[in-house]
């Protein structure tokens, strides 16, 4: 993101230029021209100009979307600075109250003129405040942009992956609130519709409306927005699209009018969170419930991929959500269908080096094998699971591991990635293989020899990346 500073104190300068940097593209604006000279041989991004100019702004080439601070020690008025910054396009201020020049009337007068600056004291540089604070920010712009973008289309659709999950589902939900429009103007679609008991029950219970949206009916959108997935799932069905907001890895081949991927984020929930929050949208109890029980949901009740973040977005969804209809929707993970197939991953299943390898065979529904791959995933002494099963005559491929290891992510990309559809964390990842690619590639297999390779070639995967960290501590330790 990009920052314009404008100053007039070279220690300030510097201590804004080691806070900042690592987050920003920061740029400095002084009316000194021996200072900019002095501090530009040393490698600071710096110009001079007259600072109550609003051409000298225009040529820095700020946008609504470049963060500019403007240092306050109280010896001189701001106004006409801040006109001109406005004049040449800005909007997100701070005032950085500098030494004693910060004062709560001085920060008063300010805010009476300017209501929407934000003024910090630079005392609360030190404490994290104003990269949080310029996070939101930019979070606020992306949402506004895309908020104006989306007014004045009659139909949009938000387009989930097929058979979505919690998180897709309830991401779908906080979108459309965000976009200020109803299930009417806003279509939450998938091509293949929900079929996971759970998530059928949350669905139902949340009254959530999933259509079924054929490819024939794509055109008949004005915007086309995708969450919790990005456009290269499905398949060449369209390069680009008005917007995406997803927390799996960036993939390529695509382009969106706007973006928000944060991998490492555990749920796309999380992200949708801040969006709600840097716009102050009311939350609803039926949409707290819903991106609560997703977040909880994606990461395994921050057993899996979470993090700070997570964490704060579930502290802040909480009081909020309805508890006891999050249990209810909860009830349904357990039933008979699933335990039979857990019964069958026991009995076909090999557990070596603590990885524990199944192979399903022929499955009605794609869910039973990311399900059981997590129901063994908590057995004593197993770090890594790989469940595998046929559905539509394509090889199904659920990888689970205890996050600390090696990427399940990396692993289907390598051994899969050339043949099908592979991707996903660190400790959970996918592949999906046409049954025709995978006999081409590796010979018709039946159930034992099919599970026997992918045992191996998760053991391959897991020496060779091991290899290099054990001649790493060799060294360390000679």
């Amino acid at each position: 993101m990009k920052c314009l500073a404008i100053c007039q104190d070279e220690l300030v300068i510097r201590v804004l230029d080691e806070i900042l940097l690592p987050s920003f593209e920061i740029e400095f604006l002084v009316e000194n021209k021996a200072l900019a000279k002095r501090l530009g041989d040393a490698g600071v991004s710096i110009a001079a100009g007259d600072l109550k100019r609003t051409e000298t702004y225009l040529k820095a080439d700020i946008s609504p979307n470049t963060c500019v601070i403007v240092e306050d020690n109280g010896r001189r008025s701001l106004k006409k600075m801040l006109d001109a910054i406005l004049d040449a396009g800005g909007a997100l201020i701070y005032v950085l109250g500098v030494g004693t020049g910060h004062t709560v009337e001085r920060e008063e007068q300010i805010k009476s003129q300017f209501p929407d600056v934000n003024y910090l004291a630079m005392a609360e540089l030190f404490g994290g405040p104003l990269l949080t604070e310029f996070g939101r920010s930019l979070t606020r712009a992306r949402v506004q942009q895309y908020q104006r973008y989306f007014s004045d289309a009659d139909r949009v659709l938000v387009l989930l992956h097929n058979d979505p999950d919690p998180d897709a589902m309830a991401s779908g939900l906080a979108l459309r609130n965000l976009l200020r429009r109803t299930k009417t103007t806003a279509i939450i679609g998938a091509v293949q519709g929900v079929t996971r008991p759970e998530n059928l029950r949350m669905a139902n219970l949340l009254d959530i409306q999933v259509e079924a949206i054929a490819p024939a009916d794509i055109g008949g959108f004005d915007r086309i927005a995708l969450v919790d997935v990005q456009p290269h799932y499905f398949s060449g069905l369209f390069d680009r699209v008005d917007l995406v907001i997803d927390h799996h890895p960036e993939t390529t081949g695509w382009s969106a009018m706007f973006k928000d991927i944060r991998p490492e984020y555990g749920s796309t929930c999380t992200i949708l969170t801040e969006h709600l929050r840097a716009v102050d949208v009311n939350i609803s109890e039926r949409t707290a419930t819903a991106m609560l029980y997703a977040i909880k949901s994606d990461t395994l009740f921050f057993n899996r991929q979470a993090n700070r973040v997570d964490l704060e977005a579930f502290s802040y969804l909480y009081p909020l959500a309805d508890a006891a209809l999050i249990r209810k929707m909860e009830g349904a993970e357990i039933t008979l269908e699933r335990l039979r197939y857990v019964v069958r991953a026991t009995q076909g299943g090999e557990m070596q080096q603590q990885v524990f390898c199944a192979f399903l065979g022929e499955s009605p529904r794609e869910d039973f094998i990311p399900y059981v791959a997590d129901f063994f995933l908590q057995l004593e002494d197993v770090k890594w699971t790989v469940i595998s099963g046929i559905v539509n005559e394509s090889l199904v491929i659920s990888v689970r591991n205890l996050g600390y290891s090696r990427n399940a992510g990396e692993f289907v990309r390598k051994f899969f990635g050339e043949i099908g559809s592979a991707g996903g964390h660190r400790a959970m990842a996918k592949a999906v293989v046409p049954m025709s690619a995978f006999r081409a590639r590796h010979g018709n297999l039946q159930g034992p020899e099919l599970n026997r390779l992918i045992l191996d070639f998760v053991l391959q995967f897991l020496h060779e990346h091991a290899a290099p960290e054990r001649r790493k501590a060799d060294v360390t330790s000679s």
